[in-house]
C-alpha cells in the first residue's frame, strides 16, 4: 500500500471522524456512534466498537479489532508494526500502545530507524488506566494489566499483571 493510499483511505478519514465527534460527551450512545463511524478505517473491525473522546490512532490500516471492544478516553495507538485486538477487550483511559522503538543514528534518537513488533490483545483481556504496552507484547486470554503498569513480552492467560516493570501477581481460578 502506498503512503498516499494509506493517508487518504485510512488516516485522514479516521482523524476527521474522531475530530468531528470529539465534542460529544462520553456516554454510551456517543461512544457507540464514534465506534460505528470509525469502523471502516481500520484494517479489520468487528461489531460494537466503542471509542471514547481524544483517542489517537497512528497507522489505523495496521489495526485489527474484534467484536465488543471498548477503547476509553485518551488512549494512544502507534501501530506501525500492527496491533491485533481480539473480541471483548477493554482499554481503560490514557493508555499508550507503541509497536515500535527508536534506534540511534549519529548519537541521536531523532532520525534513527524505528524497529518493532506486533502487539496482540487476546479475547476478554482488560488494560487498566495509564498503562504503557511495548512492542511485542502478547496479553493472554482473560488477563488484566493493572493500572499504571508497563507491559512487555508474553503475559499468560487469566492472570493479573502489574507494576513497572510489570510481573504476574496472581492467577484467576476459572
Amino acid at each position: 500500500m502506498t503512503k498516499f493510499t494509506r493517508l487518504f483511505r485510512y488516516d485522514l478519514p479516521l482523524h476527521f471522524v474522531l475530530r468531528l465527534t470529539n465534542w460529544l460527551p462520553d456516554n454510551v450512545a456517543f461512544i457507540r456512534l464514534r465506534g460505528r463511524l470509525a469502523r471502516p478505517f481500520f484494517k479489520k473491525c468487528g461489531k460494537r466498537l466503542g471509542i471514547g473522546r481524544n483517542v489517537t490512532f497512528y497507522n489505523p490500516s495496521q489495526i485489527e479489532i474484534g467484536n465488543d471492544v471498548y477503547i476509553a478516553l485518551g488512549c494512544w495507538f502507534s501501530a506501525s508494526f500492527g496491533v491485533v485486538i481480539e473480541d471483548e477487550v477493554l482499554f481503560g483511559p490514557y493508555n499508550v500502545i507503541a509497536t515500535s522503538n527508536h534506534t540511534r543514528l549519529n548519537g541521536s534518537f531523532r532520525f534513527g530507524k524505528a524497529v518493532g513488533k506486533q502487539i496482540r490483545f487476546k479475547k476478554g483481556s482488560w488494560i487498566g488506566a495509564n498503562c504503557t504496552i511495548l512492542a511485542g507484547t502478547i496479553l493472554g486470554n482473560g488477563s488484566v494489566i493493572a493500572a499504571n503498569s508497563l507491559a512487555k513480552g508474553d503475559i499468560p492467560n487469566n492472570c493479573v499483571f502489574a507494576g513497572n516493570p510489570g510481573e504476574v501477581k496472581s492467577y484467576y481460578n476459572e
